[in-house]
């Protein structure tokens, strides 16, 4: 392809060619040449309301005609502040701060900054660390890229990171201690409270997780017990926990926050995607009283902020999501809709011989593809089997989201299902359907690959 032909617009890949989009309606997009696709993924697991919600447009609309933008050294909004209050509601007034922001990626470096600062407001200034997990991703800004354990993502930016992942993943298809739950006695938990006492606790402010891992896990989830035991490591040690929602907050796993699966509770929280559910850029990271308290008592300044911060209008356009969530009960109806998607998945399994693991909650379930069920070997990085997979899946007409998996988070090919919350079981059996032919057509061209390497 010769420069002329290029776009102006910087896309994933400079010099492919992508389908230009027309519109979209419920859980259905429509490119120019008028294809269908069934939103699979809500995107990159954002829009899970659906597209074109008339309600939503209309208040976008009424806001828009008020005001837009407003800078947050001069003003607040009604927008941003009863935003702020919802989402404290919606904890159980468990958090009491909200800083509004753009993306996770800067949700997840202010809740960084939140937790260093909080230790240096109390006078332990070298509280400077903040630990993470291999197979972990948290931004690609370099702070919270430096948080990330997606060693792809990590490889060309290695001497500008910080060491931070540090901690094995709750990877019960592939434990890291090869033990079995719950005779391992959550080893991986554990491992915790270890690196904490090699890296000693003076040391560190803050661990931060994903409650279910998305982009470098396909969804793997961690078993019962295991962030209780993760609080119960950070209140020993004197470390904040950090909690990184922006992929599974907002009623993506059938409860509000994720966190509410496990009786623990983080001292900071950041959320995004789903909380405008693509109709707006916004984020937030969310803080507890006592991770501010040292802050209000000293310098009452917070030490982050972004020009696009708070600003009415993604404010309104988030709060108008979780009107539409709540008024249409869909949370309520993810943990139903995501059991009947994961049993025809489990059916789907029977069909093919490449699905090693089905996990996941409500309606962010994820598949690990593997080339020996028994063994559970990945396929080669050469086969490029993720890429193919969506590629193929989206030449049907749905759409999948790319995940990292396998042993090593590098060599492994996994694929993430998060469709719309008010997906239906007609649309999901449609769906499914889709993924079928795929994943069929795909086995037989690795079948045959494989021979002629033999």
């Amino acid at each position: 392809m010769n420069d002329k032909s290029l776009s102006n617009l910087i896309k994933p890949l400079l010099n492919a060619w992508y389908p230009t989009i027309s519109h979209g309606t419920g859980v259905y997009l429509y490119d120019v040449e008028g294809k269908k696709y069934l939103d699979g993924s809500s995107g990159a697991v954002t829009a899970n309301v659906g597209h074109s919600v008339q309600e939503i447009i209309d208040k976008m609309n009424d806001q828009a005609k008020k005001v837009a933008f407003v800078y947050r050294s001069q003003f607040t909004s009604e927008p941003a502040e009863s935003l702020a209050a919802r989402l404290c509601e919606l904890s159980n007034h468990h958090f009491q701060f909200v800083f509004f922001v753009n993306s996770g990626t800067e949700a997840t470096e202010t809740a960084m900054k939140m937790a260093i600062q909080h230790w240096q407001e109390k006078g332990k200034p070298q509280k400077i660390k903040v630990l993470s997990r291999w197979m972990s991703y948290h931004g690609i800004t370099i702070g919270a890229l430096s948080m990330s354990g997606h060693a792809g993502r990590r490889k060309r930016f290695v001497p500008l990171l910080e060491e931070y992942p540090s901690v094995s993943p709750p990877y019960c298809y592939r434990c890291p201690f090869e033990k079995t739950y719950p005779s391992c006695d959550l080893a991986c938990a554990n491992e915790l409270e270890r690196v904490i006492k090699r890296t000693g606790s003076e040391q560190i402010a803050a661990f931060i997780t994903e409650p279910i891992i998305g982009a470098a896990g396909a969804a793997i989830t961690p078993p019962d017990g295991y962030y209780e035991r993760i609080r119960e490591i950070c209140d020993k040690y004197d470390v904040l926990w950090i909690v990184d929602e922006v992929m599974t907050g907002m009623g993506r796993t059938g409860k509000v926050f994720a966190y509410e699966h496990w009786k623990a509770k983080p001292d900071l929280l950041t959320l995004g995607k789903g909380l405008s559910a693509g109709y707006t850029p916004i984020a937030a990271t969310v803080a507890t009283k006592s991770v501010l308290a040292p802050v209000l008592n000293g310098s009452n300044l917070i030490m982050s902020g972004h020009t696009l911060s708070a600003n009415p209008l993604s404010s309104a356009v988030a709060l108008a999501v979780l009107d539409y969530i709540q008024n249409h009960s869909l949370i309520e109806a993810v943990e139903s809709k995501g059991a009947y998607l994961y049993a025809k998945l489990k059916s789907l399994q029977q069909q093919v011989n490449i699905i090693g693991d089905i996990r996941g909650k409500g309606l962010l379930l994820g598949l690990e593809l593997v080339q020996n069920l028994n063994s559970k070997a990945s396929f080669p990085s050469s086969f490029e089997l993720t890429s193919r997979v969506i590629q193929k899946a989206q030449d049907k007409g749905l759409l999948l989201y790319p995940s990292q998996a396998g042993e090593d988070g590098v060599e492994g090919d996994g694929i993430i299902i998060s469709p719309p919350y008010t997906i239906t079981s007609h649309e999901i059996d449609e769906l499914v359907g889709l993924l079928t032919v795929t994943m069929v057509e795909i086995e037989k061209e690795l079948g045959g690959e494989e021979e002629k390497n033999e």
